[in-house]
């Protein structure tokens, strides 16, 4: 992949040699590349993780974890499906960044098996000691975290720093959300938990990682497919009012994080909206049309805006505002949309394929729109809130299985 972000054979790095992105590898395919196992592990978790969350919320099954249904539904959306999404990007991108060969074979089925650790331990919790049930999980993000920062700092790529830091960040939310459910810490004076501050800082740092790798891809591939086109109408370049859109939003979504029914936090909200809005605006967005795989990571990072209004609405007008609408933006539409259309066009640039949509997997793009809109629109539902849930979650694992059924070949064969 060159700095753009497409496939290529070699990478080249100033004042180093150019080096094959991958070793010659003999063993299974799917322990090639970072992206093959946890793009599909996140995935098939997505829809393993709803089912059990769904028949959690009728009453259907009781979880085995110490965690409340809510919470574990909250912490595995976040730690385990976007975190292994994380992952599988991170160890795509890095070599890439750095020319340093990637992660493969005994060492990546390692961090594979610390993700599935995880799970099953935050799944069976209530057996398990709560500092057991901490270490395990945390253990993946944790070597993710070292394996990204070996490589940043061999390649000397100070550049892509930031990412470590919201990577060391979710770790520490992460740990809010085992000290809270565990009661470790006592919060007086607070109706707040610490669960819920950490799973309100986990959320925050995926918006943040939004903003900073969509701003980094979004206006490139748009740049690169208009002149392909022969468009000459081309993406506003990063400049000065693009770091303020960042620091507006990652100023915004701190003060949500620690006081989400302030008012100031509504009012940053909403300007870090308008500041992120402009931004997309400036990317030629709407001369995408042609290119469904191009044109969903605009509707993804649309869904940022979005989703910053809708929290700040929630702050300065809680009862027309229910809390879940800007959350369920941030989560079932930004985060969902984006990290599909990010695995999508890895996939396909990583295995040799076009970067172009088909039918069926516009479809999918198509369906987890659909979801999330069915998601924001159940609270106003009255009597048909729980109806509206079931449909939201149905279009959710429908388009998931979609990604599956389209991608899990390439995925596990070899390219």
């Amino acid at each position: 992949m060159n700095q753009t972000g497409e496939p290529d054979s070699t990478t080249r790095v100033p004042g180093h040699t150019p080096v094959p992105r991958y070793r010659a590898w003999t063993g299974l395919a799917v322990l090639s590349q970072g992206f093959r196992p946890f793009f599909l592990l996140a995935a098939i978790w997505a829809i393993v993780a709803l089912i059990i969350w769904i028949h959690a919320f009728v009453g259907l099954i009781n979880l085995s974890s110490r965690f409340d249904p809510l919470t574990w539904h909250n912490h595995e959306m976040l730690f385990g499906y976007a975190a292994a999404v994380l992952a599988g990007f991170l160890l795509t991108a890095i070599p890439n960044w750095t020319g340093r060969l990637p992660l493969q074979g005994a060492p990546l089925a390692v961090l594979v098996l610390l993700w599935i650790i995880g799970r099953f331990a935050v799944g069976y919790s209530s057996a398990l000691p709560p500092v057991a049930t901490a270490v395990l999980d945390l253990s993946f993000l944790v070597a993710l975290l070292l394996v990204a920062l070996r490589e940043i700092v061999a390649g000397k790529n100070w550049r892509n720093l930031p990412l470590l830091a919201a990577l060391l960040v979710l770790i520490m939310a992460n740990g809010l959300v085992h000290a809270g459910q565990a009661n470790w810490i006592e919060m007086d004076g607070t109706d707040t938990t610490l669960d819920e501050y950490g799973l309100r800082l986990a959320l925050s740092v995926f918006a943040v990682m939004i903003t900073l790798i969509g701003g980094r891809i979004v206006p490139s591939f748009t740049r690169n497919w208009l002149a392909k086109a022969k468009i000459t109408q081309f993406p506003t370049p990063f400049a000065r009012f693009d770091k303020l859109a960042l620091i507006a939003g990652i100023i915004a979504l701190l003060s949500w994080t620690l006081a989400p029914e302030a008012a100031v936090s509504g009012i940053l909200c909403l300007i870090a909206a308008i500041l992120h809005a402009v931004r997309l605006s400036r990317w030629q967005g709407h001369r995408t049309w042609r290119e469904p795989l191009l044109l969903v990571l605009h509707l993804g990072y649309g869904w940022i805006p979005v989703s910053l209004a809708l929290l700040g609405a929630t702050a300065l007008a809680p009862a027309e505002f229910p809390a879940s609408v800007g959350i369920h933006a941030l989560t079932a539409g930004a985060i969902a949309t984006m990290t599909l259309a990010v695995m999508v066009r890895a996939i396909r640039g990583h295995t040799g394929r076009a970067l172009t949509s088909d039918v069926f997997t516009t479809s999918i793009f198509v369906v987890i729109t659909l979801a999330a809109l069915t998601r924001l629109a159940a609270p106003y539902a009255g009597d048909h809130y729980t109806p509206c849930l079931m449909a939201s979650a149905a279009l959710w694992v429908l388009a998931f299985l979609g990604f599956v059924a389209v991608n899990a070949k390439a995925l596990l064969l070899r390219r």
